[in-house]
């Protein structure tokens, strides 16, 4: 499997959720899957069968995760050297070259992605259409309504 890139934040972010879920949610299900188990006849049992669920759930979750991070390459936006190129996790202030409205969006991994917060993944139509440009270039990026056009006003890495 190659390597995943992943920010610093997004990789300590992982490295949370496996904790909570092996420190907490898995206990919490095998103490479920007891209690059920004590009610007896487990064949009519829905709390027997939604804490089964919920285990594998939760196991697959912890088998992904640590997949992901066995593989996650950190890279940190402020050590970069990109000569003033956009690049995985730099953050770009784009304005719309039709609309005049600006927005900034910093270029992350998959597990990061919140475009509420303005995280893009980097796979997204608009990250494919940023990366390798500089300032000042225009970004044509294929949009459900449409091309949509930006100019970028300004890239940092931070």
């Amino acid at each position: 499997m190659s390597t995943i890139p992943i920010t610093a934040r997004g990789f300590e972010k992982l490295k949370v959720e496996l904790h909570r879920l092996k420190t907490v949610d898995r206990p919490g299900v095998i103490q479920a899957i007891a209690e059920a188990r004590a009610q007896g006849d487990l064949s009519e049992n829905a709390e027997y069968e939604a804490a089964k669920d919920r285990q594998g759930f939760i196991e697959g979750r912890i088998q992904e995760i640590e997949g992901k991070l066995s593989v996650a390459q950190v890279i940190d936006p402020t050590s970069l050297d990109a000569d003033g190129r956009v690049v995985f996790g730099a953050t770009v202030e784009l304005e719309d070259a039709d609309s005049g409205d600006s927005v900034t969006y910093q270029i992350v991994g998959e597990d990061e992605a919140d475009i509420k917060q303005g995280l893009v993944n980097i796979s997204s139509p608009i990250a494919r259409a940023l990366i390798g440009k500089e300032e000042g270039d225009i970004a044509e990026v294929q949009a459900p309504g449409g091309v949509r056009r930006y100019e970028i006003v300004a890239i940092r890495y931070q």
